[in-house]
């Protein structure tokens, strides 16, 4: 008959008189410590992801350079503050709330001081199944863009979003996504 297996060599780690191996002394766990089952793995924390909307001096002077001349009375906010919000569920809509329905976007830019270059329904952040979110422009009348690009995402088409991309809609307004 064969001894049982020893969990360290006398004087060695894991083993009688010497150092504790890994995960606790001498072939134990650590008190409060616990073992997962064979095979179980364990669920990773879902990623949390914020967003700040505000004014963007930036992306409103590259918009007044591209406009034609009935961008010509619009003027940046003096006063806006920075907004920030959690993302939560599976997706987020912008755009200007519908005084006639009362039909109101999650992320409602009719707010004052109202950017008259949002659609009612301009775009859509979308949770994707990894946890990230992207983009979906919803054929907006002047287009939404990412990272200031001068041309704008194709209507009904999901753009994945990285921590820190920045999402432009309507004449100022820019919205920043975070991971964490």
């Amino acid at each position: 008959m064969l001894p049982p297996p020893s969990t360290g060599t006398p004087g060695g780690p894991g083993g009688p008189g010497g150092p504790p191996g890994p995960g606790g002394g001498y072939g134990y766990p650590q008190p409060g410590a616990t073992q997962a089952p064979p095979g179980y793995q364990q669920q990773q924390q879902p990623l949390s992801w914020s967003i700040t909307i505000g004014p963007d001096r930036e992306y409103f002077m590259a918009m007044m350079q591209r406009s034609g001349p009935e961008a010509a009375g619009l003027n940046l906010p003096a006063y806006s503050p920075e907004q920030q919000r959690p993302l939560t569920g599976n997706q987020i809509t912008i755009g200007r709330r519908r005084h006639s329905t009362g039909e109101s976007p999650d992320i409602d830019l009719a707010v004052p001081p109202e950017d008259p270059g949002v659609s009612h329904q301009h775009a859509v952040l979308v949770q994707q199944p990894d946890g990230s979110w992207a983009v979906v422009d919803q054929n907006s009348t002047n287009g939404t863009t990412v990272n200031g690009a001068e041309e704008p995402i194709q209507p009904f088409v999901p753009v994945p979003l990285q921590d820190g991309d920045r999402v432009h809609v309507g004449a100022w307004t820019t919205i920043t996504i975070r991971r964490g």
